[in-house]
């Protein structure tokens, strides 16, 4: 399967930040045009980009609409978009702007028929967002943690048609302390359906790693590309 880089554009109050840990007081800001920001990635060669409404994570519903919009306006990559998606509407909503792609959080462990009525209606075009803290998931923006194992969320949707599980290590995000990749590589190999990387990516020499394990579909890359620690270009072609 092709191995995707994914440029993570984190959006609250209207800018690009990164969070460290998923902490909402630990946030750093990267550029106040987050048009701009996807622009800039998309003229580096990324197809995909990754936008996560972090004050909808929190809010359970849109509250940077207006900046995903611009993205969509501003670039040909396709988009995919998480963050207090939690309703059948809000989901249309996305997909009607012209999203490629909705990621589900909180809602795939509250309401996991949403899931399977999303991944009906739009084949292909969900993922299953599977946020950890020592191997539980981990919901509402990170904030609760559950006691339902990671590799267990996964195969209630391997029969849904949704399209991958993002898999990430809420320990790791943002702090450049590279990949889970053992963690993500185990949950690939139970689960039948492409997973996703997220959380640490540090260098190119992970994404060669992450590449190469069976079931991995993708890495999404942050802070990384903002503290100029990977260059996008060079990612891209690791990837390839």
């Amino acid at each position: 399967m092709p191995f995707t880089i994914y440029p993570a554009i984190d959006l609250k109050g209207g800018e690009v930040v990164r969070l460290a840990e998923g902490d909402m007081a630990r946030a750093t800001v990267y550029a106040s045009d987050p048009a701009a920001q996807a622009r800039a990635f998309a003229e580096a060669g990324a197809k995909w980009l990754h936008v996560v409404d972090l004050d909808g994570a929190f809010a359970g519903e849109a509250r940077n609409a207006s900046a995903v919009e611009a993205i969509l306006a501003a670039t040909p990559a396709q988009v995919q978009v998480g963050g207090g998606i939690r309703t059948l509407a809000a989901i249309d909503r996305w997909f009607d702007l012209g999203v490629a792609r909705v990621i589900i959080g909180t809602a795939a462990l509250t309401d996991p028929g949403l899931v399977r009525s999303a991944a009906k209606d739009h084949p292909g075009k969900i993922v299953i967002a599977v946020d950890a803290r020592d191997g539980l998931v981990a919901t509402r923006g990170w904030a609760d943690v559950s006691d339902v194992p990671v590799a267990d969320m996964g195969r209630r949707f391997e029969d849904a048609g949704v399209a991958a599980l993002l898999f990430t290590d809420v320990g790791r995000d943002g702090l450049l302390k590279g990949v889970n990749i053992e963690a993500t590589a185990d949950l690939a190999q139970t689960v039948k359906l492409p997973v996703i990387a997220s959380g640490g990516l540090a260098d190119v020499a992970e994404i060669r790693e992450l590449r190469v394990k069976r079931g991995i579909s993708g890495v999404i890359a942050g802070r990384s590309l903002y503290d100029g620690r990977i260059d996008l270009a060079a990612a891209l072609d690791a990837a390839a």
